[in-house]
């Protein structure tokens, strides 16, 4: 290690060692020897995960019904509503409140599946951490 003279602080500032080398070393003894490299590697390891449950949710599309299936919705995973499908035979001109409400049933039925879909794709599920936190 050489010390250098020469930054504008005048302060003897050692080379080859930057503050982030003793701040890993000091987080590290911190941490009781947790290895830093190996919890960064599992991080992005999850955060490429879970960029790939996002991206197969959000193509997954889903079906709301009601009425016995007169009126279906189709939405994604990522809350994108694809159609809208109502049978003529739903159609009453004197009663549109009936209508309103099978629309209304299958919205919340679509949501409801889009919300199990979410709740099966826990970002841990599966997830391999590796034994970083000394587990077998």
């Amino acid at each position: 290690m050489s010390i250098d003279d020469s930054n504008s602080s005048g302060a003897m500032v050692p080379q080859g060692d930057s503050p982030a080398d003793g701040l890993a070393g000091d987080l590290s003894g911190a941490l009781g020897g947790l290895d830093l490299g190996s919890l960064l590697g599992a991080a992005q390891s999850m955060q490429a995960q879970m960029l790939e449950a996002q991206e197969e949710l959000a193509s997954t599309v889903v079906e709301g019904q009601a009425g016995g299936g007169v009126v279906r919705i189709e939405v994604t995973g990522g809350m994108e509503f694809r159609s809208v499908h109502i049978d003529p035979a739903a159609v009453d001109p004197d009663d549109p409140t009936l209508l309103e409400d099978l629309v209304l049933a299958a919205l919340h039925e679509a949501v409801g599946e889009v919300n199990r879909l979410q709740a099966g794709a826990s970002p841990l599920g599966g997830l391999d951490l590796g034994g970083l936190f000394g587990g077998a």
